[in-house]
This record gives C-alpha cells, sequence and structure tokens, in this order.
C-alpha cells in the first residue's frame, strides 16, 4: 500500500477542496490545474478518485472541477434518492464555482455518464462531452461473472476477506486483467463502496441515454473499453451515433470498464486529443 498511499496523498494534496451548499447538503468539488474548465464525473459505487490516473495529465491544459456526486464520498446524499436531484445538486453546486452561463468540457464515466448526459439538459452550456462506458443505454450487458457481498466481511473488520472480495469485484466488473488490480485500485474501489449512499442501479440499467443525448449537438466522444461487461461497445456505440454529426467513438483494446484506470495512457491521450480537435467549437445544446 506505500505507493498507493503517497500517490493518494500527493493528489489529495495537489487540490483544492471545496465544500459548496445546496438546499439540504453540500457537494465536495475538488479543483486541480488551470486552463479550460473541465468537469470530470465518477461511476456509481465510485468517488473522485475514479480519475486518480487522468488528473495529471488532463490538469495540464484544464481546470478540472472533479467532484464527489451527492451521496457519494465527502458529499451530502440528494434531497430525493433520484437521478434528477442529484444532477440538480451537482448543477446548483457547480454554477456556484464556475457561473451557470460558462461553458465546461463534462466527461462522465459509467453511472457519471449518464448524470453528465442528463446535465447538459438541466444546464445547457457544455461545449464538449465525453461518455466513457455510460450507463443508461438500455442495450445488453455482458456479466463476466457473479459480484460478492463484501459487507460481512467488512462489519467483521476482517481486512483480508474484505480484500479478497474486493479484488474478486474489480475483476468481474470493472477491469479486465488479474494484474490491473494493484493496491490503489483495491483501495480507491473499497473506500468509494463503503461510502456509497445513492442507489445508481436502476438508472445506469434504464434506457434513458439516447433521449438525453438528442439535446445536445456539440461535439460528443463515446469511449469504451474493449472487454466493458456493461456493454457491447460496438452496438452502442452504433446506436448513439447513428444519425449524429460530430460524434466519435472508440473502443480501446484490451481494457475493461474502467478503461481510464486500465488504460489511463491511452485513454489520456484519447480525451486530450479530442478535446483540442474540438476546442474551437462553439457549444450547441
Amino acid at each position: 500500500m506505500g505507493n498507493a498511499a503517497a500517490t493518494l496523498a500527493r493528489l489529495d494534496g495537489a487540490g483544492h477542496r471545496h465544500h459548496v451548499a445546496f438546499p439540504g447538503g453540500h457537494v465536495t468539488w475538488r479543483r486541480f490545474g488551470e486552463g479550460p474548465p473541465l468537469v470530470l464525473l465518477h461511476g456509481g459505487h465510485g468517488s473522485w478518485l475514479h480519475w486518480a490516473r487522468n488528473i495529471d495529465e488532463l490538469s495540464s491544459r484544464h481546470t478540472l472541477w472533479v467532484p464527489d456526486m451527492p451521496g457519494y464520498g465527502d458529499s451530502s446524499p440528494p434531497v430525493e434518492p433520484t437521478l434528477n436531484a442529484l444532477v440538480d445538486a451537482t448543477k446548483i453546486t457547480l454554477d456556484k464555482l464556475v457561473g451557470p452561463s460558462t461553458p465546461i468540457g463534462l466527461v462522465g464515466f459509467s453511472f457519471g455518464g449518464l448524470v453528465a448526459a442528463t446535465m447538459v439538459v438541466a444546464r445547457g452550456a457544455v461545449s464538449q462531452l465525453a461518455l466513457i462506458g455510460p450507463g443508461g443505454h438500455g442495450g445488453p450487458r455482458r456479466p463476466r461473472g457473479e459480484l460478492h457481498s463484501w459487507r460481512e466481511a467488512a462489519d467483521r473488520h476482517d481486512a483480508a476477506a474484505l480484500a479478497e472480495v474486493m479484488r474478486h469485484n474489480l475483476t468481474m466488473h470493472m477491469l479486465r486483467h488479474a494484474e490491473s488490480v494493484d493496491a490503489l485500485a483495491l483501495h480507491i474501489h473499497t473506500e468509494a463502496c463503503m461510502r456509497t449512499r445513492f442507489h445508481s442501479k436502476a438508472s445506469s440499467r434504464g434506457g434513458s441515454l439516447a433521449a438525453l443525448l438528442n439535446a445536445y449537438r456539440g461535439p460528443l466522444l463515446l469511449a469504451w473499453g474493449e472487454h466493458d461487461v456493461t456493454a457491447v461497445p460496438q452496438e452502442v456505440a452504433l446506436s448513439l451515433s447513428d444519425g449524429r454529426d460530430g460524434c466519435r467513438t472508440h473502443v480501446v483494446p484490451r481494457a475493461g470498464h474502467w478503461v481510464q484506470y486500465e488504460h489511463a495512457d491511452r485513454l489520456n491521450s484519447l480525451l486530450m486529443a479530442w478535446l483540442d480537435e474540438t476546442s474551437s467549437k462553439d457549444p450547441t445544446t
């Protein structure tokens, strides 16, 4: 855990925390870097650390705004246990930080991809939208195996058993290769799961994403890991991009669902190049 602890401490120290109020609670945002604003939204059973291997690269040319979304990590739950309430709290607090009419780049992973698409409708002023393994597509999934419950091990304070369960679940759902499940991934996933208070499953398994994207006509990037268990990437890419100008789709070889962790260099390069290519285009929503 030594290197993982050092990485976590460095990232936490590099970011500027903002605890921003919404009616009924607060959202904790972290800010990194300087440049055009880019918002990163994590997945379900996640936290801002879903982006641990991307913050350094992306913050080299952008001001990153990275929250624990409402009901996750350091942030309060939304006032109602619904996607719209979560989006409202995220939007209210973001607008206090950057201004309600400031164009932003928006990147969402997994459930955060569905949140991002919903934010486009609720907020507008989104100049670039990138969805990484997004939820809400309503298409088939490809389960690799059953997930195991970690709660009994956590209640017993059995660290070894808890790590074994989390390692299994990461391999079944998040990461393609066993060697990708390192100490940092285990720590991020374990802490995030134990601190999750929002239930995203019903929203992520629904089929609202395509209709939400119809409200957005700006530059769109859709990306998946080749072995993403939450989708059949080629099928979903075709469905979501059909008839849409300004949409790029990409599948990262040999990667699972948490592609921005497992193949961070490839995903970082993809995002940075796409952001540069599309930065001159005016936002349309």
